[in-house]
């Protein structure tokens, strides 16, 4: 008869093993995903067994049936869901869930505070986009191979974080749940001495590179919070220099300008900076500044020869007249090629970029385009927000120079046609003029001679209108037309200011007054005779061939304010070499750095040109006046210089 089996035989002492149940296995899993983030916290965890640790829980997690299975498929399939989303998000370090395509379905907690952005951030981006360039080709194949072979692989990169480059391991394996294939896991795990922590900031330092904060200071305030704050100061100083720049440099041209302008932002806000301008209706790359290196000059001018391509960046922003923020440069051809085929944006290393048009709300002239490479970080919001400020200060700035280039062509070409460079020739009479511009600006001035036929002889005249500006163009015209047709018909000086008055008076022009001399020459016996009325005029001065001066007499009344203003009038008989010269009273009323008076000194000056041409005394007289006033010119100055020559022989 066979033995009976006694107790230890029937296991009695020694219990069957069992596999644990499936309720079982689900209620102790969250309290091991608390001893695993426990254990993560712990100074001196090694983080890569952490994380083998944690994903074995995940895919143990997908295998077995929830708990609860008695409420069937789709409550079974919901509680899983959420069991799986709740691991996902509470992994200890940060993990992406890539679709086939390599782009981010999603990321965790720990993920999103690495990047320094939103949890939903990522979500749809490439995530190549997320790595140093020069990693990125080598990423996308070992991405690649892992679809194909679903073997796990491992490579050295950097993260682009919103406060720079994040030295890190990247762990990639499939995620191998329920047979599916088409999705990659990649964990970050921290690499090197001085890497980015993974939540996000320098060990010992803050993410804007300052000093941390001890536990008191965090204590004070959200240390996210803080970094915020330095930000906007920042971004709030670079504004006010770049509009205090602006207003120092307001008569610079619009070229200078923008150098200037480019100059400082490249220092604050990116490590490349690109100017494109609107001409003949494209755009034309006008100035391009890159980081203080041996190489970025030849760099510069390679992107600096080529043409802003339609539909790149720059030229969206241009027609759009609206920003554009690629926070992670996925496409390398926004900037366009350069002449070797390669984006513009790989040769500069760049890996974010800002375009922001040149609009003054009005019109669009151009587009600033920032570009960060990696160790910089990407642009944000804030930094949007601040280069459109600057954008429309630039378009400000543009607008005011082509107006105030405008207001010059404009001043100059009404100049020309009321101080003609060459007048109508007398016989036997050199002439010469010369012209002071105020150094206050571009401004037309109020200043005009003219010379012409009257009935019996040839008359000149010279005079001024108090004031500047195109709001004298008018006065100041109607002045020296009414008096060449006035002229036409009447010989007599005092007549022709007579009329001028009456017709400056009918016209009603919202102007000042106008002084001036007219003046009546013809010849007789050899003698030219000269009749000369004054309307308020600065007196001429006589200077004679033996070389005495002295100034005429003045005198009569403005034209254009009494209706019975009466000029004055004298006669002159005149021998070859005398000179008559004329000039408005901003020469006599230049001053020196002393607060003395030119005229005070004219005649003196003129003695000592007696027997000069007219073209060499004005000359002169002009360089005198400049030497005086230190170049200080307050009031346009306008001379006239005529000299009597050999009787024409009629």
């Amino acid at each position: 008869m066979a033995p009976r089996p006694t107790s230890r035989d029937r296991g009695v002492n020694r219990p069957a093993r069992r596999e644990p149940s499936p309720s079982t296995a689900a209620a102790g899993q969250p309290s091991r995903g608390a001893e695993l983030r426990l254990a993560a916290s712990l100074p001196g965890a090694e983080l890569r067994p952490l994380l083998d640790a944690a994903l074995a829980e995940l895919e143990a997690a997908a295998r077995r049936p929830p708990a609860g299975a008695d409420r069937g498929p789709s409550g079974a399939a919901h509680a899983e869901r959420r069991l799986l989303h709740a691991v996902f998000q509470q992994l200890p370090v940060p993990v992406f869930l890539l679709g086939q395509d390599t782009t981010i379905r999603r990321v965790n907690s720990a993920a999103a505070r690495l990047l320094g952005s939103g949890p939903g951030y990522a979500t749809g981006k490439q995530f190549a986009a997320l790595v140093d360039m020069p990693v990125r080709g080598r990423l996308q194949s070992q991405l690649a191979d892992a679809f194909r072979t679903g073997q796990p692989a491992q490579l050295s990169a950097s993260l682009l974080s919103a406060d720079g480059l994040v030295a890190c391991e990247l762990t990639v394996c499939l995620a191998g749940l329920r047979g599916d294939t088409d999705q990659l896991i990649v964990a970050v795990t921290a690499a090197g001495d001085g890497a980015r922590s993974l939540d996000g900031t320098h060990a010992g330092h803050d993410s804007a590179g300052a000093p941390e904060h001890t536990a008191a200071e965090h204590t004070e305030g959200n240390p996210a919070d803080l970094r915020l704050v330095k930000q906007l100061t920042r971004r709030l100083d670079l504004a006010a220099a770049a509009a205090r720049l602006l207003l120092e440099n307001i008569t610079l041209s619009e070229s200078a300008t923008l150098q200037r302008c480019a100059r400082l932002l490249v220092n604050e806000l990116a490590a490349w900076v690109i100017v494109d301008v609107e001409h003949r209706g494209g755009l034309r790359r006008h100035f391009v500044i890159g980081p203080d290196e041996p190489a970025a000059d030849e760099l510069a001018r390679i992107v600096s020869d080529t043409v802003p391509e339609p539909g790149s960046a720059p030229s969206l922003v241009h027609e759009s007249a609206s920003s554009l923020l690629i926070t992670h440069a996925e496409d390398t051809d926004s900037m366009g090629t350069g002449p070797d085929g390669i984006p513009l944006v790989m040769l500069m290393g760049a890996t974010s970029v800002l375009c922001v048009p040149l609009s003054d709300s009005e019109h669009s002239y151009g587009a600033l385009t920032l570009l960060r490479r990696a160790s910089e970080g990407h642009f944000g919001l804030v930094d949007v927000a601040t280069a459109e400020e600057i954008g429309e200060q630039l378009a400000l700035a543009i607008r005011a120079d082509r107006m105030f280039r405008r207001r010059s062509e404009v001043a100059e070409a009404v100049q020309a046609s009321l101080l003609p460079t060459e007048l109508m020739r007398i016989p036997g009479v050199e002439i010469a003029t010369a012209h002071i511009a105020s150094a206050d600006g571009p401004d037309v001035g109020g200043d005009f001679y003219d010379a012409y036929r009257t009935p019996e002889g040839w008359g000149i005249t010279i005079g001024e209108v108090c004031g500047t500006g195109l709001d004298v163009i008018p006065l100041t015209s109607a002045a020296q037309h009414a008096i060449r047709v006035i002229a036409r018909s009447n010989q007599d000086p005092a007549a022709v200011l007579r009329g001028a008055n009456e017709i400056l008076l009918a016209e009603r022009l919202d102007s000042d007054f106008v002084t001036a001399h007219a003046v009546h020459l013809r010849w007789a016996d050899g003698i030219l005779r000269v009749v000369l009325a004054s309307a308020g005029q600065p007196a001429p001065a006589l200077v004679t061939s033996g070389g005495q001066a002295r100034q005429l007499r003045g005198g009569g009344q403005p034209l254009g304010i009494f209706p019975d203003a009466e000029p004055s009038a004298q006669e002159l008989e005149l021998s070859t070499g005398d000179v008559l010269f004329f000039f408005t009273d901003g020469v006599t009323d230049a001053r020196s750095p002393q607060l003395g008076y030119f005229g005070d000194h004219l005649t003196d000056e003129l003695a000592g040109l007696a027997g000069r041409s007219p073209a060499d005394t004005v000359s002169r007289m002009r360089r005198c006046v400049l030497e005086f006033c230190d170049s200080q010119v307050r009031d346009e100055m306008t001379m006239l210089a005529l000299r009597v020559g050999e009787p024409p022989d009629f």
